[in-house]
């Protein structure tokens, strides 16, 4: 409310602001609540400054300390105290203040906040330190006993434990326009439970017949529920002025005890500190409880917008109880109805039969290790359909290390095994089409080398025997000049046709390219070798005579595997042998050395 002053006409605002409100508030207290010596049951002006101080810019603090001497003497000797005493006193009280500000400051850094236990805390220790350094500075600069000492330290520790809080969460609610956002009803009901605590206040402690002074404690922890650190702030700064005010002038039922006017100011001051240390740590903990239930709430949301978009659902099983609960989006993946009861065998028995066993072999097997775990199967839904679906878990365990539950997701991952099945399909169609030759449907020349490679690799592993064979149609370039590509094509089909007819299965015959055919013959020697070939011979010279297509006859080459150490060295020697076989007039096979 000041950063639009100079720096000068900011200075002067604080110093009038502290002098004057110092002022009036030593002089009630020290008029209206005298205890022992002289001093106030509690000291509301070291409240008062300690949040200035927290409120002002540092630049005008030179000011305010100035105003609060000035106050402190004035108020001190206006009521009957002498000039030295009054100025011990307001060094003592200075010193408070440099000391509290100082450790909240670097407790808290720029900021001191109310709403969370810990800073409450931190304040409290702060204002604690404070008042003992103090006590100890006012008793030694004034000589006094050690029961003015405890009197300073409780007074002055009150005061700012009583009165900062209210005014620093006003000013600051203020600055911050969020009194703007606070809706008429609920500033009613703000001023209603301020009215209480006074009307409460009030009654209990105006009359001594009725020991009612846990009424007040009623309204302070009533209005720390509803309006959280600051109604526990201003109730109690309610309950701490009019108790002590009352009690000074010899009401209610602690002025009504048999004791001495000290004993009535500490039992006074007792029942102020009992009542704060219980009012304030248990707002700022309600607020903390509604920040988490708030954070809770709308984590409970995003994971429940989150499980419907990526169709997983949560569960639990407690093994104490052996009961389940599933989240909606559970009952969703297994096309039940959110809410519906379910237990645990009803759960498993969804699976399956040929992937129930594994489900609660891998369950079983968590709870006994108590590592994650995940499986996947496929359930039976409630309206017949089969969904594959996909658990994530883990072992919940308790203070021994002993299973006390399963927690665990689930996802149907249907669309995903789908996918990935047309996937899969698709890929070896893919490789199919790339390993196979058009023309033909045999393999083609790369898939015929890389079947030819792996048996080579078992056949210098195992000892195995192999032998290839290389042929070719004879005269083919008159086939094609005499009746054209596509009867050519349709011989090449017919040949290779009748070649991996004349093989066993696990021998291959593949294209190699235009007219040539590779056979590999896997545990062959070179006697059945020479069989082999002769039988894929004969079948082809007698084929055209029934098949439609021109007649033709092959020239093979055949090499049996003697240690080479690639496909193409023995192809190489199977090649030259079905050059052999064509210088010797064709339609015959012949063997290399």
């Amino acid at each position: 409310m000041t950063r639009s002053l100079s720096p000068r006409v900011e200075a002067v605002f604080w110093f009038l602001l502290t002098a004057t409100g110092y002022y009036l508030l030593a002089s009630l207290s020290l008029y209206a609540t005298k205890g022992a010596d002289n001093i106030a049951a509690v000291w509301p002006p070291s409240g008062y400054f300690l949040a200035l101080l927290l409120l002002m810019p540092e630049r005008a603090r030179s000011a305010a300390f100035t105003g609060m001497a000035l106050a402190s003497i004035g108020a001190n000797m206006g009521a009957g105290i002498g000039a030295a005493v009054a100025a011990a006193y307001t060094v003592a009280n200075a010193v408070e203040a440099v000391i509290a500000l100082q450790l909240i400051r670097r407790f808290e850094g720029a900021e001191m906040s109310f709403m969370a236990p810990r800073a409450v805390g931190r304040f409290c220790v702060a204002a604690l330190s404070a008042s003992v350094a103090s006590a100890f500075m006012a008793t030694a600069l004034t000589a006094n006993s050690a029961d003015f000492f405890l009197s300073w330290m409780t007074t002055v520790a009150l005061g700012m434990l009583i009165v900062t809080p209210p005014i620093v969460m006003l000013a600051r609610m203020v600055g911050s326009n969020a009194l703007s956002n606070v809706t008429t009803a609920m500033k009613v009901e703000a001023v209603a439970l301020m009215a209480l605590a006074t009307l409460i206040t009030g009654v209990s402690f105006a009359q001594s017949e009725y020991p009612v002074t846990f009424l007040p404690c009623v309204a302070v922890i009533i209005a720390s529920y509803r309006l959280g650190p600051f109604g526990a702030a201003a109730g109690m700064l309610i309950v701490a002025a009019i108790a002590s005010l009352l009690t000074a002038q010899g009401h209610g039922p602690i002025a009504a005890m048999a004791a001495s006017q000290k004993t009535e100011v500490l039992f006074l001051q007792f029942y102020l500190v009992t009542m704060l240390f219980v009012a304030l740590p248990l707002a700022a903990m309600l607020v903390v409880q509604r920040r988490l239930a708030k954070r809770l709430e709308q984590s409970n949301r995003w994971l429940l917008q989150a499980e419907a978009a990526a169709l997983v659902g949560h569960w639990r099983v407690d093994l104490k109880t052996w009961t389940i609960t599933w989240s909606d989006q559970t009952y969703r993946v297994h096309g039940l109805t959110p809410g519906m009861p379910v237990d645990v065998d009803y759960s498993v028995a969804q699976y399956l039969p040929e992937d129930r066993a594994e489900v609660q072999k891998v369950l079983a097997e968590a709870v006994r290790t108590g590592e994650p775990f995940v499986y996947q199967g496929r359930i039976r839904r409630a309206d017949g359909e089969i969904r594959h679906v996909k658990s994530h878990g883990s072992i919940e365990k308790g203070r021994r290390g002993k299973a006390v539950g399963i927690f665990g997701t689930v996802q149907d991952v249907t669309e995903t095994v789908e996918n990935a099945r047309i996937l899969e399909s698709a890929r070896s169609a893919a490789e199919r089409v790339a390993n196979t030759d058009m023309l033909t449907g045999l393999p083609n020349r790369r898939h015929t080398l890389a079947i030819l490679d792996e048996a080579l690799r078992a056949a210098r592993h195992d000892g195995a025997a192999l032998a290839v064979a290389i042929f070719d149609i004879d005269h083919f370039k008159q086939i094609n000049d005499n009746h054209g590509h596509a009867a050519g094509d349709a011989v090449i089909r017919r040949v290779g046709q009748r070649a991996k007819a004349s093989l066993r299965d696990e021998d291959l015959v593949g294209r190699f390219g235009g007219e040539e055919f590779v056979c590999i013959l896997q545990g062959r020697s070179a006697r059945s070798a020479e069989m082999v070939a002769e039988r894929v011979r004969k079948a082809i010279e007698a084929d055209g005579r029934t098949s439609g297509v021109p007649r033709v006859t092959i020239s093979i080459g055949l090499a049996v595997f003697a240690g080479e150490g690639s496909a193409e060295d023995l192809l190489q020697r199977a090649d030259k042998a079905l050059y052999l076989a064509k210088r010797e007039g064709r339609n015959r096979s012949r063997m290399a050395a």
